[in-house]
């Protein structure tokens, strides 16, 4: 153990020139992109000023913080934020799991490949290319309404808003986020497979018994990954399917920071509405990993 350790470092200290050029541009970009930023976080606590600059700005503490948590649409942003993410986690969540294990099922490759192909493609739409599509679908004189024969205008609908914002992202990404699972069914053992078949098992039951205990592990996992962003709705889509009428179920934390920030000049305020998003996040990441170390017997990330 001594001798193989000794022999690795040996050959770090001969070649440090191309650790050195490997692993500097990362460490700079993590440093530059990632580390310096945190800096900004001061103006969450500070009356912003561009010209004093974030040291030079007077210290104002948590007086954003109470401000945002005593404005009257704290819980409107609060609860649309939760409730965007989490009928978008219940709904959208089993998709990709469920279009995996059907995948699964087809044996012949050129149809597989095919069916994978367009599943996948709308990932590669851009959001806002994406919004655009679903303006003109839902218009009044869109292909939705010449179908019911109706003139509805499903964007000016706050009731209408969250199916279409969940819906569209589950058509977009639903299709490459079952690739992780359908590469790890390509891992089930064909005995356990071919001794369910014999014992009787019909299709559902293979699944449910042998393809998803297999794929348990990277559910878990890809779960608590998605219950910790709950809070982190897309800003470009909601702000992109935003409509004045829809605005009591459609502005939510994020859409909001961007308005009172950039286009309003407040800084110092915005910073501080991001900073509370970020801590609930934490929390719920948090909260979601202890709930599932214990229903999972002990075994958490």
């Amino acid at each position: 153990m001594e001798a193989n350790l000794r022999k690795k470092l040996l050959y770090v200290k001969k070649n440090w020139q191309l650790y050195v050029f490997f692993l500097t541009p990362a460490l700079l970009v993590t440093i530059i992109f990632r580390y310096i930023p945190m800096g900004g976080i001061l103006m969450a606590f500070k009356d912003y000023n561009v010209r004093l600059g974030i040291l030079g700005s007077e210290w104002v503490g948590f007086d954003y913080f109470k401000r945002f948590l005593s404005s009257p649409d704290f819980l409107s942003y609060l609860f649309n934020t939760l409730k965007l993410s989490l009928y978008g986690l219940l709904w959208g969540f089993p998709v990709p799991i469920i279009l995996a294990l059907l995948l699964n099922q087809i044996r012949s490759v050129g149809i597989k490949k095919k069916i994978q192909l367009l599943i996948y493609a709308p990932n590669f739409i851009s959001v806002i290319v994406l919004c655009g599509m679903i303006k003109m679908f839902l218009s009044p004189v869109g292909p939705l309404n010449q179908v019911l024969g109706t003139t509805t205008n499903w964007m000016t609908m706050p009731e209408a808003f969250r199916t279409i914002y969940i819906a569209s992202g589950i058509w977009q990404g639903a299709g490459w986020a079952s690739i992780m699972y359908t590469a790890a069914l390509s891992n089930v053992s064909p005995e356990l497979e071919e001794a369910a078949t014999i014992d009787g098992a019909n299709l559902f039951q293979q699944m449910w018994y042998v393809q998803l205990p297999a794929i348990k592990n990277i559910i878990v996992i890809q779960f608590i990954l998605s219950a910790g962003n709950i809070m982190s709705v897309g800003f470009e889509k909601a702000y992109a399917l935003q409509t004045g009428m829809n605005l009591p179920t459609s502005e939510i934390i994020s859409t909001y920071v961007y308005k009172i920030g950039l286009l309003n000049g407040d800084y110092g305020y915005s910073t501080a509405v991001g900073i509370f998003n970020s801590v609930i996040n934490v929390i719920l990441l948090l909260v979601v990993n202890k709930i599932v170390e214990k229903l999972n017997d002990g075994e958490g990330l």
